[in-house]
């Protein structure tokens, strides 16, 4: 017996339940975005090693662990993209926007992580993202949160929390670096091998730690929020009064540091605890230093990704259209007719199905199955009287009808 072929692991699919939930989300945030004058991009999903390497860094686990990375054919080092950031920067790049103006762009699909699978967090997941180019005040990180809350708000999501703190800058974070270096070296015998890790690589991510023990032994780790230069502390203190002043409630969370080397002063969660450990479902802020670092001009950006599997396991996945009408042609003759005037019902905006012809009672018993609002019934008799007889499946009740007259009954 041939061995059963089944999809790799932590790679599901997408089955029309779970693809209509997909497909309400996805419209929810065009919607919300467009009225922010943000436009959709649709970025590769294969991009250079390289571009991760230098805009992540090759001390991450996204790079060093994660990343699916290999060389092709002709020798190109190429991966499947981890995230969105990077690729939307290297386009913004490659098509000569940094004299442009601001640039507010939106991206959807597939990204690519060979991580442990868990319950909300697969090796290929769905992902909305959006990076805004261009723009340095904390003006536009109050838009850029005003828009995020909008967007969970019209997918009908409550009872998330923002969290928010600020990463300071390179002004201010290598002194806090070694502050942070110094408190770890001494606590180190009560940290988790991953800590051990990040110490030297990332000692920021230490903190991000999820084990109990590490975090009670990080209760008095020093804090960036509380070591900020004059510059990200007013920046800080301007995002949190435009919050105020739109009525958005956060918490100020010291924890959250980001899994990427490239944000810097504004980082913001929101997150839920329906999820478990997987609760942020949306996630991003500031990297001003990112699009220098991949060879442009100086430029600062802000951003966010939002994870669709994360977000659908919040919500109830909406129902299949029901069909307007089913077809059911009785005898060899009509057959051709019956499906030209499905056709033409199609046309007119209805959902039709038609059952195949032949036997009628596996006709009626299909279009049952199909829960249509009504049946269509198509013989040799309506073919030449160019009618229908309309059969409503709720009542029972039959009549004869046009086309013209059943288009005018439903309108």
């Amino acid at each position: 017996m041939a061995k059963k072929l089944r999809s790799i692991r932590g790679i599901h699919d997408g089955l029309p339940d779970q693809v209509r939930g997909f497909q309400h989300i996805e419209q929810v945030a065009r919607a919300v975005f467009e009225r922010y004058a943000f436009s959709e991009v649709r970025l590769p999903v294969l991009e250079p090693t390289e571009l991760f390497v230098r805009s992540i860094g090759s001390a991450t686990d996204i790079v060093s662990k994660e990343m699916y990375a290999f060389v092709d054919q002709g020798g190109d080092h190429i991966c499947l993209r981890p995230e969105g950031t990077a690729g939307a920067v290297r386009a913004y790049l490659q098509a000569g926007l940094t004299r442009s103006g601001a640039q507010r762009w939106y991206y959807m699909g597939p990204m690519f992580r060979r991580e442990r699978p868990q319950k909300g967090r697969l090796r290929q997941f769905q992902q909305i993202g959006l990076e805004w180019f261009g723009v340095a005040g904390p003006v536009e990180d109050v838009e850029l949160l005003a828009l995020a809350t909008a967007f969970l708000k019209a997918l009908g999501l409550d009872g998330l929390r923002l969290e928010l703190n600020s990463l300071g800058c390179e002004q201010c974070r290598p002194a806090y670096r070694a502050l942070l270096v110094d408190f770890l070296k001494g606590i180190a015998g009560d940290l988790c091998e991953t800590c051990h890790e990040r110490m030297d690589k990332n000692p920021m991510r230490v903190l991000d730690c999820k084990d109990e023990h590490c975090q009670h032994a990080l209760r008095d780790a020093p804090e960036m929020i509380g070591h900020l230069c004059a510059a990200c502390a007013n920046h800080f203190e301007r995002l949190r009064q435009g919050l105020d002043a739109l009525g958005l409630s956060y918490e100020v969370n010291p924890r959250i540091v980001r899994g990427l080397d490239y944000y810097n002063r504004t980082a913001f969660e929101f997150v839920t605890d329906r999820l478990g450990a997987q609760g942020t479902v949306l996630a991003g802020g500031r990297y001003d230093g990112l699009i220098e670092e991949l060879g442009g001009p100086a430029t600062p950006a802000i951003g966010f990704a939002a994870g669709v599997e994360r977000l659908a396991m919040l919500l109830e996945s909406p129902e299949p259209r029901r069909p307007d009408f089913a077809v059911v042609s009785l005898g060899e003759q009509a057959l051709v007719w019956s499906l030209e005037q499905a056709d033409w019902l199609r046309a007119q905006g209805f959902v039709v199905v038609h059952c195949g012809g032949g036997g009628a009672k596996r006709q009626f018993k299909l279009a049952d199955r199909e829960h249509a609002r009504y049946t269509l019934v198509i013989g040799e008799e309506e073919m030449q009287r160019g009618v229908f007889t309309l059969k409503d499946m709720e009542t029972g009740e039959q009549r004869t009808v046009t086309g013209q007259e059943l288009v005018a009954s439903m309108q």
